[in-house]
């Protein structure tokens, strides 16, 4: 979609206030019915114009005049960041995020923010403080989470393309949802600086999209080091090495501990058709083994809830933040503020984190889930010696009913058994739509890569896309941009 929208604003078909209207308009009318976003940019008009004239003048980016929507919990200088809580209703940042700065300088003309779980921590949008957020492709079901919004937004064609943040699958699963594509790119590849943290050594900002092609426009151009993040690895990435006749020749391993019993057999028999289609193009697939993958969902959890606890510390109400009505003494005022401010979902989590922190249970929780960590990334580094990426369903179900979100956490949980484990290993992965089951909801196929192969992971998805036809979802009744 980008590339179309692109050629239609450089050669004059549509301007950029023209477009930026469109989307607005279809926002106004179609998001009432899936609450995808939280605030609309009420200087998205003026941002066009300035894109315009840049367009006009010659000087356009891949990405200026083209309407992009943020998730919420990416800080913007001139509209609200509140990782949908209540803690941080009404929010405005004094900067932007690297990646929000970097679309800025390129003249995307942002339309808003995006619903979210709170403070990114769910796989439903469930927990989002200002509601629920519905799937286009179904009445009532879950978009998935975090990036709950960003997903549905695409899906309903209210941006041409999201930003999202992924630290255990809340950009993949999300994407696999609600049938579109979505990159978590390779820890270190794209700035964290701005972007609230949830778990500091997982989280990843990238793009969801209509493709693997747009997800790489946008990644082109968030990539790259960053001073304000040490954790960068100061490499750029080029939309222009992602080629599809990379596949031909690419040996793929279908992860077995991944295509398993917990696997819907409509999900499992999309995947094995997508594995069949690589063969056709002629990639070798072979069968591979991670044992130890049946580790990660606990591993995951014990590590990203330590350092939520450690990183919402900040948020106490003192400084930023909700304030409570009712004033004691200073401790008494802090666990009033953070009672009234956070949600369940995001309470479980840091009294998970801050036991597992606890002194005499460091070594018996988080100190053995951190070895455990490094066993999976061995594991996965030992597989990439024989194969180029990595297959495997992004979840076990399509997306379901609100009243059958698992009550149990330990069951909703288990629902990141296929995206986790990448997350922990810091490797490329994307999801891309490879079939839709017998209700009409789409089915995400996960390709996963070496770190910094983005380029090979986008390039097999991409490959893959040219022959698949997605079906929009009935929300749109053909009214497409």
């Amino acid at each position: 979609m980008i590339k179309e929208l692109r050629k239609k604003l450089d050669a004059r078909k549509i301007s950029a206030e023209e477009l930026t209207a469109e989307y607005l308009k279809r926002i106004a009318g179609l998001d009432k019915s899936l609450n995808s976003y939280v605030s609309v940019n009420p200087n998205a008009a003026l941002a066009a114009k300035e894109s315009q004239k840049r367009i006009d003048a010659g000087k356009a980016g891949m990405l200026t005049g083209i309407p992009v929507a943020l998730k919420d919990i990416l800080c913007t200088y001139d509209m609200p960041t509140t990782c949908s809580s209540k803690m941080l209703e009404g929010y405005t940042p004094p900067y932007d995020a690297t990646v929000v700065k970097r679309l800025r300088e390129d003249g995307a003309v942002f339309l808003g923010k995006l619903n979210m779980d709170e403070f990114a921590m769910g796989a439903s949008t469930k927990t989002s403080y200002f509601g629920k957020t519905y799937n286009p492709y179904g009445k009532g079901c879950v978009p998935g989470g975090s990036s709950g919004g960003s997903g549905a937004a695409v899906a309903a064609e209210l941006c041409a393309a999201s930003l999202g943040s992924d630290t255990g699958g809340s950009i993949r699963q999300p994407a696999a949802f609600c049938g579109v594509t979505g990159h978590r790119p390779t820890y270190g590849l794209v700035s964290r600086f701005g972007g609230v943290a949830f778990a500091s050594s997982l989280d990843q900002i990238g793009p969801l999209a209509e493709s693997a092609e747009d997800c790489a426009l946008v990644l082109q151009t968030i990539a790259g080091g960053d001073i304000n993040d040490q954790t960068c690895a100061g490499k750029s990435f080029s939309a222009a090495d992602v080629d599809e006749k990379r596949v031909k020749g690419m040996k793929i391993g279908v992860i077995t501990e991944l295509m398993g019993a917990d696997v819907d057999e409509e999900v499992a028999a999309a995947v094995e058709l997508a594995v069949k289609k690589f063969e056709a193009l002629g990639a070798k697939v072979r069968r591979v083994s991670l044992p130890m993958l049946k580790h990660a969902v606990p591993v995951y959890y014990l590590i990203s809830s330590a350092e939520a606890s450690s990183n919402l510390s900040r948020f106490d109400g003192v400084r930023y933040g909700h304030r409570s009505a009712n004033e004691g003494v200073f401790e008494e005022m802090i666990s009033q503020n953070r009672a009234e401010g956070f949600g369940w979902e995001v309470k479980r989590r840091i009294m998970l984190g801050s036991y597992a922190l606890c002194s005499g249970y460091y070594d018996d929780y988080y100190k053995r889930a951190v070895k455990l960590c490094g066993v999976i990334r061995a594991q996965y580094a030992e597989a990439f010696k024989d194969n180029d990426l990595l297959v495997s369903p992004t979840a076990p179900t399509t997306a379901y009913p609100y009243d059958e979100v698992p009550s149990n956490p330990a069951q909703m949980y288990l629902a990141d058994i296929c995206t986790v484990s990448a997350a922990l290993a810091g490797l490329p992965s994307v999801s891309t739509p490879c079939g839709y089951s017998a209700a009409g909801m789409p089915i995400g196929l996960m390709l996963t890569g070496r770190r910094f192969d983005d380029a090979g992971v986008l390039s097999a998805a991409a490959a893959y896309e040219r022959d698949f036809k997605c079906i929009p979802p009935a929300l749109l009744n053909g009214g497409g941009l």
